[in-house]
Formats: C-alpha cells, sequence, structure tokens
C-alpha cells in the first residue's frame, strides 16, 4: 500500500506543479505591448487603428488592423493575441503597426 499511496503523491504534486507552470505562462502572455516600448514606438504601434498618425504612417488605410495582420497569433475575433514582433507580449486586436500585412 505505501507504494501505491508515494505514487498517488507524486502524481498529485506532479500535476500540480504543471498546472503552475501552465497558468505562469499563460500570466505571462496577457501582458500588453506597452505602445511607449521602444520598439512599439519604432514601429508607430498603437492600440487602437483608429490614432494611427497617417501623416508619419501613410501606408496605413481604415480597416487595417492587428486581427487581419498576417503576423498576429490568434482568431479574427479575440479582443489581443500574440506577435512574434513582441515576444511574450500581446497586442491588441484593434491595434496597429507599420509591419502590418494582410492575411492571406
Amino acid at each position: 500500500m505505501s507504494i501505491i499511496s508515494n505514487r498517488r503523491v507524486f502524481l498529485i504534486h506532479s500535476a500540480s506543479a504543471s498546472a503552475a507552470l501552465a497558468f505562469a505562462g499563460q500570466a505571462q502572455a496577457q501582458e500588453m505591448v506597452d505602445e511607449k516600448n521602444p520598439q512599439a514606438a519604432a514601429l508607430g504601434y498603437v492600440a487602437d487603428a483608429k490614432r494611427v498618425d497617417t501623416k508619419k504612417y501613410p501606408k496605413y488605410a481604415a480597416g487595417q488592423v492587428c486581427t487581419n495582420c498576417s503576423l498576429f497569433q490568434g482568431k479574427p475575433t479575440d479582443k489581443a493575441g500574440g506577435c512574434p514582433l513582441f515576444a511574450g507580449k500581446q497586442v491588441a486586436g484593434p491595434g496597429w503597426c507599420s509591419a502590418w500585412v494582410k492575411k492571406a
């Protein structure tokens, strides 16, 4: 019985540790990109595409948002998602940056 009990304890602790690591990874991924971040500022990132400086970024066109960019790592209906340009952080779905490329 002792061996079975030890295995159960081991499995419970292993499952708890795995869940904690998964939660920690999700919490980290939830951090949003700050518009004042040097890389974000260099790319003209804004959390709301309605605020794009069209004089500075004349290639911007109405309707271009992160959710319809090929770099966006989420569903088109997501409020936020990952972007390889900002590793470990999320961009706002209605956001925009100068690296925007139409999703195929």
